[in-house]
């Protein structure tokens, strides 16, 4: 199985990378034979156009960087977006990853996605306490989800490290020194590992994941027919 880690954060060091590399860590204990690959791609490091209708109509063979991350995003059988979250969302390249996901996420018609369930996974971390995520910050990023759902993809699963702050009005790296935080994302790398392993073998999704493939492509049905 191929696994790809697209990390937004830009801070060096950064406690998404570093939860990241954790949630990587996670991955690789599920089995050595299983993994062709796990790579992990920090979006800082790349030039890519921003999005415009033209994209959809054009293969973008000169964009060398925006050609290799799709590339590893259509091989890849598991992907995982890392990000911090900055004035209620995430950072522009993030969202203009995903804008650019339509060239090759979406069929002809641009209103169906095509990566047939391909498990997600979304990392956040941010500087407010759990309870902002829950009232409002989840919200306010919700088009992450919801694009790779639009997409034909399938969220696993999410965390959220709030308080990534070494204190008020400061910023900085605090996550490596939360060994229970560490310890639960190379917890969650292992579960999503064993996931992706059995929807690379076999295409099949956990439980409750197919259910709410299902629901989804039963509403984009119900709207179409509507519209």
């Amino acid at each position: 199985m191929k696994i790809v880690i697209v990390v937004a954060g830009t801070n060096e060091k950064s406690n998404c990378d570093v939860l990241a590399q954790a949630f990587m860590d996670g991955i690789s204990a599920v089995s050595n034979d299983n993994i062709d690959s796990i790579s992990r791609i920090r979006l800082k490091d790349l030039k890519i156009n921003h999005f415009n209708l033209e994209n959809y109509d054009a293969e973008n063979l000169d964009e060398e960087d925006f050609a290799m991350i799709r590339g590893k995003i259509e091989e890849a059988d598991g992907v995982v977006f890392a990000s911090p979250v900055w004035n209620f969302g995430v950072p522009g390249h993030l969202k203009n990853l995903i804008d650019r996901m339509g060239e090759f996420a979406l069929d002809e018609t641009k209103s169906k996605g095509i990566l047939n369930g391909k498990p997600f996974y979304l990392i956040f971390t941010g500087g407010a306490p759990y309870a902002a995520w829950k009232g409002l910050m989840r919200k306010t990023t919700s088009f992450v989800p919801e694009g790779i759902k639009y997409f034909g993809g399938s969220v696993i699963g999410s965390h959220f490290e709030g308080r990534c702050t070494p204190g008020k009005g400061k910023f900085g790296l605090v996550v490596d020194k939360r060994e229970g935080s560490m310890k639960s994302l190379r917890e969650q790398g292992k579960s999503f590992g064993l996931v992706v392993q059995e929807y690379s073998k076999t295409g099949k999704l956990p439980a409750k994941q197919a259910m709410l493939k299902r629901l989804y492509a039963f509403g984009q049905g119900v709207m179409k027919k509507i519209m």
